[in-house]
């Protein structure tokens, strides 16, 4: 396979920055929301030698910024939001202090974005609309800015549970280790949709489609370190599917599927839905949250063949937990909880993968839906 000089920082993205010697300095966190109360993104510090949370304040004044997205060369944060004249992805420099500046901001021309990931290149970011069912590619030029959209519509249903799989609902965009592939996991489809990339464009292309388990509720995936495996969560059953990732096809092969929460701890509540996971930069452990639950399930992965188990459910300390995110060393997850205003710190112990609650690690943060780190 042709070499290309974004395939390194597509490497450092599949295994997080982490492992970088900034890891043990104060990091920036920055909070996306979207709820009562919110008023757009709002940034706090955390100290990963303490644990601890710094109070959080408001850094941008935008509607709804419900996911955020880091450049790869770390001076960019961008959010999908909504605005006057529709919703769409805006873009912004992260100034001395953490300060953000608008760049520009650009419409996505089919509904709020569930979701956004800016390519290893720099080139480009996508956005997945869940309503619209559809993906869109906003060109970035040198300074960042958001060009005119390009936008894919999906097509199909698997209409096994109703009035939530009837049409397609795209829910979260990404891309291969070696970034020519991006992948876009479907709640209505079932299924990850995958995308050829023609960097030169740039452009993507339809190339394939990985079914998950019927009824499931694709919604968010990552892939192992070593890119040679998937972790699908599927949001309406709870339960995480692992696929075998072959890089030169472009195809995901399903390997088996284990639950996050036993039927009884599903009973136990009127609502749940999956809602987020992670993989640990080791490889070895997996996390997904469980709203209505209000829980984080922690998984032993097996590295070299993606088997997962279940070995820990952990409350979070908060209501609702939309998003949680490690932090670049992997010591420690932080959850958030839409329906609390709150922002809890859990301690990850590097043998087993567990979690700790820390004790008073708990800030307030205005309906937060995204975490994400920031470099110092």
């Amino acid at each position: 396979m042709k070499s290309h000089p974004w395939m390194a920082l597509a490497a450092l993205a599949a295994i997080g920055w982490a492992a970088a010697p900034a890891a043990a300095q104060v990091l920036p966190v920055y909070f996306g929301t979207g709820g009562p109360g919110a008023k757009g993104i709002y940034r706090a510090t955390f100290d990963p030698a303490k644990g601890k949370l710094s109070a959080a304040e408001l850094a941008a004044e935008v509607g709804s910024p419900g996911f955020l997205a880091l450049h790869p060369a770390g001076d960019k944060l961008y959010a999908v939001a909504n605005f006057p004249g529709g919703p769409g992805a805006i873009g912004y420099r992260i100034a001395a202090g953490g300060a953000l500046e608008i760049i520009n901001s650009a419409p996505t021309g089919d509904g709020a974005g569930a979701h956004l990931a800016v390519h290893p290149s720099g080139k480009f970011l996508l956005t997945a609309q869940y309503g619209g069912g559809s993906t869109a590619l906003f060109p970035l030029d040198a300074e960042g800015r958001l060009g005119p959209v390009q936008l894919t519509k999906h097509t199909g249903g698997s209409r096994v549970v109703k009035d939530r799989q009837d049409k397609p609902h795209a829910h979260w965009c990404g891309y291969s280790p070696d970034g020519r592939f991006a992948l876009v996991p479907d709640l209505g489809l079932d299924g990850i949709v995958i995308y050829k990339v023609d960097l030169a464009k740039p452009a993507i292309a339809p190339h394939g489609f990985a079914a998950s388990v019927p009824g499931g509720g694709a919604r968010h995936m990552r892939f192992s370190p070593d890119g040679k495996f998937i972790y699908l969560l599927n949001e309406l059953t709870l339960s995480v599917t692992s696929f075998a990732w072959d890089a030169e096809a472009g195809a995901a092969r399903l390997l088996g599927t284990v639950p996050a929460l036993s039927e009884e701890a599903k009973a136990g509540e009127a609502f749940n839905s999956g809602a987020e996971i992670l993989v640990h930069p080791t490889g070895k452990f997996l996390y997904s949250s469980n709203r209505g639950h209000d829980t984080v399930t922690v998984y032993r992965a097996d590295p070299a063949t993606a088997k997962l188990e279940a070995i820990q459910v952990q409350p979070v300390r908060g209501a609702f937990p939309r998003n949680i995110n490690l932090s670049p060393d992997g010591g420690w997850l932080l959850a958030a909880g839409a329906d609390s205003n709150t922002a809890s710190v859990h301690q990850v112990n590097p043998q087993t993968g567990r979690l700790t609650y820390q004790t008073k690690g708990v800030i307030n943060v205005p309906a937060p839906i995204c975490i994400l780190f920031a470099r110092p």
